[in-house]
């Protein structure tokens, strides 16, 4: 497979799971203004919980590309 297909595919699904997960907190934000401080802690934790799991996933493959299976 073609690393630059492989790649470009990542980066848009990675974009697809952003956009998708603000869309919900910009509507509830523009239909309730007032809750905006809280919405958006709740949106940032969140899209920091999913980052976590992207590194940790980056990190796991790594090991077991790099890591000598001997040890």
């Amino acid at each position: 497979m073609n690393p630059l297909i492989s790649a470009s595919s990542v980066i848009a699904s990675r974009l697809a799971v952003g956009l998708a997960s603000i869309g919900p907190g910009v509507d509830t934000i523009a239909r309730q203004p007032v809750v905006e401080g809280k919405i958006r802690g709740t949106l940032l934790l969140s899209l920091a919980f999913v980052e976590a799991l992207t590194i940790y996933g980056l990190v796991v493959a790594l090991a077991l590309l790099f890591v000598d299976p001997v040890i």
